[in-house]
């Protein structure tokens, strides 16, 4: 008995930001120079009175729909999120809440970004494999855009927010192999919201700027994308092929790649430096973005859809980002 992914469905906010409209606040990027930088044309942006909360429970009513699946077979909620509606209570138990869930369900929150997924589903399975769940959903929900100041047109490019909602048990289209998992926090403060916690519960952050652009406000989203550009290059390649050795797997063994979709030069980047070819490298950001937890379920909920994916395919995803964070696996259709 192993676990195995059953189900994936997924939530996109109605409202769209296009690079139309991101032009025209900042007219000094037109919307082919966003395009041709990023590979995305238009991201997900929530409404400002939908949460985290709303979102992953829209996720799941549309998996239950969409696999006829009753919401009582679930026995574990596993929310991945960076931005919960409240410090505390668990947003996980809101939204047990709001989905109707049985009482008798485990339900819990933990706070990672693009690697979340991998992670979510390594937990996932330790939770089948123990006898602790039969049906464990997980969920990614991220609403970004609310950390993002309105002159950080870097940021605004980038990323959008949305939700999945994944179903693992001990049956199902592809079983999950083995994980590849690292951490390197020294890089913490080169993706982060400063302000706001219990280490810095203040709300006073001032907007800085660099040669007359604005560069931050530690009350909102920063990236330095050159420092995260370096991790990335360094880091993806070694977690590959960590997660190729522990399957006893090459890399021509694999039949489609299936990265967090950080944006497309640096997925580029690291497909020339693995020397993967581009029919084997999927991307899914141009109309959704970096969803961040959520890219990775959005791009292989895609594939599937398309009919890249088929039955005896072998897969390999990988998230790699903020914490620095980062986790590969294998999944087996």
């Amino acid at each position: 008995m192993g676990a195995k992914i059953r189900c994936i469905s997924t939530y996109l906010p109605e409202k769209v930001i296009t690079n139309k409209s991101i032009n025209e606040q900042f007219p000094e990027w037109s919307a082919e120079k966003i395009s041709s930088k990023t590979g995305i044309f238009n991201r997900r942006e929530a409404e400002k009175n939908e949460f985290t909360s709303d979102m992953a429970v829209k996720a799941s009513f549309n998996l239950f729909q969409e696999y006829n699946l009753s919401k009582d077979e679930i026995d574990f909620l596993l929310l991945c999120t960076q931005s919960p509606d409240y410090f505390l209570p668990t947003t996980a138990c809101i939204v047990q809440d709001k989905l109707g869930l049985k009482k008798d369900c485990g339900a819990l929150d933990f706070n990672l970004g693009c690697s979340g997924y991998v992670y979510g589903l390594a937990l996932a399975e330790g939770l089948i494999m123990s006898g602790v769940a039969k049906n464990v959903l997980l969920i990614t929900s991220e609403t970004y855009t609310k950390y993002i100041h309105h002159l950080d047109k870097s940021n605004k490019t980038i990323f959008g927010d949305a939700a999945t909602a994944t179903v693992i048990s001990t049956f199902g289209v592809c079983a999950i192999e083995k994980f590849s998992l690292g951490t390197d926090g020294r890089g913490a403060e080169n993706l982060i919201v400063k302000n706001g916690a219990m280490k810095n519960n203040k709300r006073d952050g001032k907007d800085i700027y660099e040669e007359g652009a604005f560069l931050k406000n530690d009350n909102n989203l920063f990236m330095d994308g050159k420092e995260i550009f370096q991790f990335t290059t360094k880091a993806v390649p070694e977690l590959v092929q960590n997660t190729l050795s522990a399957n006893s797997l090459s890399l021509e063994k694999v039949d489609l790649f299936i990265f967090h979709q950080a944006n497309k030069f640096m997925l580029d980047y690291i497909r020339r430096k693995l020397r993967i070819s581009e029919e084997k490298f999927y991307i899914y950001l141009e109309d959704v973005g970096n969803t961040v937890s959520s890219t990775i379920p959005i791009a292989l909920k895609a594939a599937i859809n398309e009919g890249k994916v088929q039955k005896g395919m072998t897969i390999l995803i990988a998230g790699f980002g903020v914490g620095y964070s980062y986790g590969a696996t294998v999944l087996k259709f």
